[in-house]
């Protein structure tokens, strides 16, 4: 057998070293399975649509039903006040939102359980699985986000009015980057938590349904009176679909103090998360 020492001058195509700390990423690593990354990518993407007869249309059918239930329930019988003249917009824009981060959270919470077997065989970076389904959960936004700009022009072309803020637009990407955090975040903490805590995926869409009404999804922050508006402040998903809607449409409010908020939230959520992820790397084999 040979032994390695410090003078050995052997070339090797890949290095695998132990972390050095719960906060330890290796993005060399990440950037050098950047193929692997694609491919996740495109499998995700590609088991949506494969073998179905409405193909391609299954990223936007569902937003289109769920949006047009909650105008029926909230709009036409509730006859919740939006704010503005188009509805179906209103909603539509808060159920692609809420949808982003909604599927970034769910793909990402399942990595450790649902990829246990293919960990325990192959090495490389346990990262790349849940970049994988934001990625993908990503790809599905923009073509949502797509149809609802085909929606925009329509109405527009109809002569209907839309408040679009153009001086906010560069606004989109900010909030975007900060949607994919936060689902990423949530979930390769939930991912983490459920190698031992099994019952916690099971909680997981009951959850993210009841995080939803706290958020102004299905109706504007002004539907609630002033004194517990501030219930709503604290939820730093709020920002990020007001503000969405607010540059798209002109309905909600633009506050940038609660994006701070909601950017400093992301970061302490991300960092538990990535420890969380880490330190489970390492054992999760024992547990899951």
């Amino acid at each position: 057998m040979k032994h390695l020492d410090a003078t050995d001058n052997t070339h090797w195509d890949l290095v695998i070293r132990p972390k050095k700390g719960l906060l330890d990423i290796q993005f060399k690593d990440l950037w050098h399975y950047r193929d692997l990354l694609f491919l996740l990518v495109r499998r995700d993407i590609i088991t949506v649509y494969k073998q179905t007869l409405l193909g391609f249309f299954w990223f936007i059918i569902p937003p289109v039903l769920n949006a047009l239930t909650y105008l029926i329930i909230f709009g036409l019988f509730a006859k919740i006040d939006t704010g503005t003249s188009n509805m179906v917009l209103f909603y539509l824009c808060g159920v692609i939102a809420w949808g982003f981060i909604s599927d970034c959270t769910n793909r990402t919470s399942g990595t450790f359980r649902a990829n246990a077997s293919v960990f325990g065989k192959v090495y490389f970076p346990r990262l790349i699985v849940p970049l994988a389904s934001v990625i993908s959960a990503l790809f599905k936004f923009f073509v949502q986000f797509g149809f609802v700009l085909l929606v925009m022009v329509w109405y527009l072309l109809t002569g209907a009015q839309i408040n679009i803020q153009w001086a906010y637009i560069w606004l989109i990407p900010v909030i975007l980057v900060l949607m994919g955090l936060t689902g990423l975040s949530f979930g390769i903490a939930i991912s983490a938590l459920t190698t031992k805590y099994r019952d916690l995926s099971n909680m997981v869409p009951f959850a993210l349904q009841f995080l939803m009404y706290l958020t102004p999804v299905v109706y504007p922050y002004t539907f609630f009176p002033e004194k517990i508006r501030w219930i709503f402040d604290l939820n730093p998903l709020s920002p990020l679909i007001e503000i969405f809607r607010y540059v798209l449409i002109g309905s909600d409010r633009l506050d940038l103090m609660q994006l701070l908020y909601c950017v400093g939230f992301n970061v302490v959520i991300l960092f538990v998360g990535l420890v969380l992820f880490n330190r489970t790397e390492q054992t999760f084999m024992d547990t899951v």
